[in-house]
């Protein structure tokens, strides 16, 4: 079974750890880069800052979450969400996801 392309571009993405039910990503946005609003229907996303601020925004409840380094937040299925780097130098985060089947539905 291939890969599926990934739906958005950005700077990086390294793959730390992939099991059946938990992926482990380490991201790095250059300035003004962002995953577009989706949500996943059965994985959580648990955001852990690394470099400089990634922001991390929610609709149902609307929320705004800057996650420094050392800091954390969480998003639980089906909120979507919006990640981005409005900063001017690069950033990056562990993106840890589980525990169940992964997706990725953009919306609008």
């Amino acid at each position: 079974m291939s890969e599926k392309p990934q739906p958005y571009k950005v700077r990086s993405i390294h793959v730390v750890a992939k099991g059946a039910d938990v992926l482990v990503r380490e991201y790095t946005l250059d300035p003004g880069e962002f995953i577009p609003w989706h949500h996943h229907t059965s994985v959580a996303d648990y955001y852990y800052g690394l470099e400089n601020k990634v922001v991390v925004q929610t609709r149902n409840p609307a929320a705004r979450h800057e996650v420094g380094v050392g800091q954390t937040a969480t998003v639980t299925p089906p909120t979507a969400h919006h990640v981005s780097n409005p900063g001017t130098t690069p950033c990056r985060f562990l993106l840890i996801q589980g525990v169940g089947q992964y997706d990725f539905f953009r919306e609008e």
